[in-house]
């Protein structure tokens, strides 16, 4: 199968660290010319000097914290005027884990504009250019959650699934244009995330680190924990041409977690 990915550009957001990261080494393996987004310029810097270059592209990075909108706008507009981009991937950290009942409702908002309001934005820069061109990718990596809500981060679950909404209603807009929306929702995956996770079950279990991961691998049929180099392939073929067809929807890659279809 071939990917005809040489000629276009991302934008991968969080592209610091685990699934952003993974996700900006496999589309640059593949003949993408990858603009990193993050707001630690020394982490970019490192990511940037690693990145595959097999046709010779000439990538970059912005720097640009995700709390000030402002910025974020003004740095992706202007970088929108010098390349155009084919393929969005939106990727946010996301929120502590609690309860929801006792969360803050500055941690309901925080996590809106982080992820909601940040999306939209880039959308906004990124699919006048898409539109000129016929194409466009736009993924974001969102959650299981919007199929089966998880226990203890109710926050999450919540900002979540009105990302999968707006993705949603998004691609019924676009798909007109070649431009297609799709969400990754990845199980549990070796990130640091993931490590925050296991410490958070590990207390609300009452059992050691070690044991509380062990649990949490045997509620996947696969059995382990993913890579982040399996999201991204996922990623991957989502931005490229023979997934052209494929549009508004949420892909589970998750080792078969979910109990639902």
């Amino acid at each position: 199968m071939k990917l005809n990915l040489n000629d276009k550009n991302a934008l991968i957001c969080g592209s610091t660290a685990g699934i952003g990261k993974a996700s900006a080494i496999a589309l640059a393996t593949e003949g993408v010319t990858i603009t990193l987004v993050a707001r630690n310029e020394d982490k970019l810097k490192k990511v940037w000097a690693d990145l595959p270059r097999p046709n010779q592209q000439k990538h970059d990075y912005l720097v640009v914290d995700f709390n000030h909108h402002a910025d974020l706008k003004k740095a992706v507009t202007k970088a929108a005027l010098k390349s155009t981009y084919h393929i969005l991937l939106n990727n946010t950290g996301g929120p502590k884990g609690g309860p929801i009942f006792s969360a803050d409702i500055s941690e309901f908002t925080k996590a809106f504009e982080q992820h909601l309001v940040c999306n939209q934005i880039l959308t906004q820069a990124l699919v006048p250019g898409m539109k000129d061109n016929k194409y466009g990718r736009i993924i974001n990596i969102i959650s299981t959650s919007v199929k089966q809500p998880i226990d203890g981060l109710g926050v999450s679950n919540t900002i979540r699934g009105a990302v999968a909404s707006w993705s949603k209603t998004l691609a019924n807009e676009l798909g007109q244009f070649g431009i297609t929306v799709n969400n990754v929702l990845p199980g549990f995956t070796a990130t640091d995330r993931l490590s925050d996770i296991i410490q958070n079950a590990a207390h609300k279990l009452n059992k050691t680190e070690e044991e509380a991961s062990a649990f949490m691998k045997g509620l996947v049929p696969a059995k382990r924990f993913a890579k982040p180099e399996e999201i991204a392939n996922a990623v991957t073929f989502l931005a490229s041409e023979a997934a052209s067809y494929i549009n508004g929807i949420n892909l589970p890659v998750d080792g078969g977690r979910t109990k639902s279809l």
